[in-house]
């Protein structure tokens, strides 16, 4: 069962945000990371795990699923619960590398997957409203395959990318005629071995596939589909080290960017773009406080890049980051999840709100999902009374009475309006005082978390 969360509001005049307020929904200090349904949802362990949005808005994650033989299994979130899409285990025999889009034809789920009874070979099954059935021939890859990610062109044609084991285990990518599954341009049209697959098309229609590039010292290269023949995009092998767990998405202008575990940036996320002559880094390299597990890279509403990712900085918890046009900050809190994670996965909904999976380390393994979404969704207000912060405005020093608050232990944070934290501390005292003189003017949110409620209140710093 879900927590059910309180939160108490005080606001100081003129700056005022009011739960009833449409226009006011888009005010960073208005969102949360909320769990959609319930943490853990699965049967057991997920793994492999794909996000996507039905035409109805609804999520859906199809993943590796350890509860039913290590089969492919989908659900879908009704809005109450995360049910089956269908059979739960649907594949013959245990996946990996599960991969899953919806037809933007008919609205049907399409999961790709690498089929253990089929050889190790590709395999892509769709649900038809009522079974899963076989998307042209089961096992329709040449010979074993790696790393499966699928796509729809903007017409409606589903693609598969794949390291290819029966061509020297480099990149090849088939699309499905409507009969069966057939290349696009040569089969292993990369130079050498081509590992970590990700594929994403332009609005044009073409298809660009990002890989780990043997050739090139592990480094991530970029190719297109022009029509004839593959064709590098800028130079091969553009990182500055080794690139591994690649995530290629492109923005409404036609512009390919790729986010990477970046080993010349300790294994730290790395987003470059392609300028149209050359990639080029989205901000600093190596942007996240450690090892960046899982990027996992998309685009809001405004076309500004988002990236997702296991955060090693923050006891490998889950972390959303946002390009606000100067520098990569934090979407609401840094490690947001309860516990540890893995196979995180990020996508938008219609309205432009951010939704996670991952494997959910503190829901024994299982799946779950979080989106960024107004505190006022399915939120109590409480007493006003109990958080003084005083003087207020003040110069430089503020005093947070904690002396009317529930439980000993609190963790207070303090952030600015665009959601970046400036101060983040845990105490067990009644009072706490703070030192501001490192903080420009402005005004800040103290929030206040104890065992079951939030606290907020607005300061002015002059």
């Amino acid at each position: 069962m879900m927590k059910k969360w309180f939160l108490i509001l005080i606001f100081v005049s003129p700056l005022i945000v009011c739960g009833q307020n449409n226009g006011d929904k888009d005010i960073p200090i208005d969102y949360l990371w909320k769990t959609v349904g319930n943490p853990g949802f699965s049967s057991a362990t997920a793994e492999f795990l794909s996000l996507a949005f039905d035409s109805n808005n609804a999520p859906c994650v199809a993943f590796r699923d350890w509860g039913n033989s290590n089969k492919a299994t989908a659900m879908r979130y009704d809005g109450i619960n995360w049910l089956n899409i269908g059979t739960a285990g649907f594949s013959d025999g245990s996946v990996k590398y599960t991969s899953l889009a919806f037809s933007p034809l008919d609205d049907q789920p399409y999961v790709v997957y690498q089929d253990s009874l089929n050889s190790y070979k590709a395999t892509v099954r769709k649900f038809d409203g009522t079974n899963w059935v076989n998307v042209g021939s089961v096992g329709f890859s040449a010979g074993k395959v790696w790393y499966t990610c699928l796509a729809f062109s903007p017409t409606g044609q589903p693609y598969v990318a794949f390291e290819d084991s029966t061509n020297s285990y480099r990149a090849s990518v088939m699309k499905f005629d409507g009969v069966n599954w057939i290349y696009v341009g040569t089969a292993g049209f990369s130079n050498a071995t081509a590992g970590y697959t990700s594929l994403s098309f332009h609005p044009s229609g073409q298809p660009y596939l990002a890989f780990t590039d043997e050739a090139n010292s592990y480094k991530a290269t970029v190719m297109k589909f022009d029509g004839n023949s593959w064709v590098a995009v800028g130079n091969p092998g553009f990182s500055g080290g080794m690139a591994l767990s690649l995530s290629l998405s492109i923005s409404v202008l036609g512009e390919p960017y790729l986010a990477f575990q970046d080993y010349s940036k300790s294994e730290k996320v790395t987003v470059m773009k392609f300028d149209g002559s050359a990639w080029v880094n989205v901000g600093s390299a190596g942007f996240s406080k450690g090892v960046a597990w899982n990027p996992s890279l998309a685009f809001d509403l405004q076309g500004f890049p988002y990236v997702a990712f296991s955060d090693d900085g923050y006891a490998l918890k889950a972390s959303t980051m946002k390009f606000n046009g100067a520098q990569w900050v934090y979407v609401g809190e840094f490690g947001f999840s309860p516990g540890w994670v893995n196979w995180t996965c990020l996508a938008f909904n219609s309205t432009g709100h951010p939704y996670v999976a991952f494997l959910d380390g503190a829901n024994s393994d299982k799946a779950s999902v979080m989106k960024f979404d107004s505190v006022y969704v399915n939120i109590v207000e409480s007493d006003i009374s109990n958080l003084l912060l005083y003087p207020n405005p003040t110069s430089g020093k503020l005093t947070i009475d904690l002396s009317k608050l529930p439980a000993n232990d609190k963790e207070i944070e303090i952030e600015d309006l665009t959601g970046q934290i400036k101060l983040k501390l845990r105490t067990t005292e009644k009072q706490c005082n703070i030192n501001l003189d490192y903080f420009s003017s402005g005004i800040y949110i103290v929030k206040i978390t104890t065992y079951n409620c939030f606290y907020y209140r607005k300061f002015c710093k002059y």
